[in-house]
């Protein structure tokens, strides 16, 4: 746990963290003297930036150079001194008439553009994890004849998620023979989540149903390919040339890693995954992140949901040196105008 600093010292951690942040350049006494009110001289500053480095909050890269903030001092200054920006009404605009519901039906299609416009609002690399649709809970399957030989089957859940799939009659089937396969469906899986409807499950309703109806197994194609896309790893990724131009990424090795990384589809899934969370935002600072390919990054991420029900998170990837207090704020507008269109899509 994290001392507590008097009010002097957090004013200079503040302008340490707020100037580092425009500049990428450490810090001096003059820089921090302009932002304190008090007219302290810059040897008492000088005096309080050492006490701030022997806490462990500020680090001096040069001898008789500035000091640029620690993990520690990031943190502090997240949990303690940041005031949310204000977003601009142009960028308010532009996240609420990108995810405009109006404009899209189809769930991917909201989740790309999100990574686009997160990317573009806060100059850094976005992760969007793709809804996990074995969250969604099973509510109704329908089958709607084509003709004699060709039906369609549908798949609702309770997020509004809808798959179909036409299929092909083996045989020719009434309408009630369809109702009485669709009645026992809907009665066996109501309410499962499409996780708890296993392979075995699949087949023992197979089982069942084939003693009294010899015709039923491309009814259940649908299902098992529900089960099977689960297993395809969908992260969206928005200006993965971002971080690359930070300051901090320079280094060709930086770069090779970073590149990397962004190529690793299942570990930026169990990244996004590992983190997520019902609170508001989660900021997760250097080595608070548990991958050791991000411990040089802060991860921002938040969760989106449909009716109230998490399907996936949201992430923002960049530098230490990140503008915290704009990033959380684009980050919660997203998150709020992306929850509003999946709702309403």
């Amino acid at each position: 746990m994290t001392a507590v600093l008097n009010e002097r010292k957090e004013h200079i951690l503040r302008a340490v963290v707020v100037n580092y942040i425009k500049t990428a350049e450490p810090v001096g006494s003059r820089s921090v003297a302009r932002f304190y009110p008090g007219g302290l001289s810059s040897a008492t500053i000088r005096n309080e930036m050492a006490d701030l480095e022997e806490m462990g909050y500020l680090i001096q890269p040069h001898t008789s150079a500035g000091r640029i903030p620690s993990q520690l001092g990031y943190r502090y200054y997240v949990d303690n001194l940041m005031d949310l920006n204000e977003l601009s009404e142009d960028v308010a605009e532009k996240i609420s008439s990108t995810l405009s519901a109006g404009k899209m039906r189809e769930i991917e299609q909201i989740i790309m553009n999100s990574t686009k416009v997160l990317s573009s609002a806060t100059n850094q690399t976005s992760l969007i994890m793709g809804p996990q649709f074995k969250k969604s809970a099973f509510r109704q399957l329908r089958i709607l004849p084509l003709d004699d030989k060709k039906g369609l089957v549908v798949l609702i859940t309770d997020t509004g998620y809808i798959k179909n799939k036409v299929i092909d009659f083996q045989h020719h089937l009434s309408q009630s023979e369809l109702q009485q396969v669709v009645s026992y469906l809907n009665q066996k899986l109501y309410g499962l989540t499409i996780d708890q409807v296993t392979t075995s499950l699949i087949n023992e309703l197979k089982r069942d149903l084939f003693r009294r109806l010899e015709i039923l197994e491309q009814a259940f194609i649908l299902l098992e390919e529900s089960l099977k896309e689960e297993k395809q790893i969908r992260v969206f990724l928005g200006g993965t040339t971002n971080i690359l131009n930070q300051p901090e990424f320079k280094d060709v090795d930086k770069i090779r890693r970073m590149l990397n990384l962004f190529e690793q589809e299942p570990l930026l899934f169990k990244i996004l995954e590992d983190n997520s969370s019902e609170d508001d935002i989660v900021v997760r600072i250097g080595s608070e992140n548990e991958f050791e390919d991000i411990q040089e990054c802060t991860l921002i991420t938040g969760t989106y949901r449909i009716h109230d029900k998490t399907l996936g998170t949201v992430g923002v990837l960049g530098p230490t040196r990140m503008d915290y207090s704009r990033v959380i704020s684009v980050m919660r507008r997203l998150v709020d105008q992306l929850n509003k269109a999946l709702s309403s899509s």
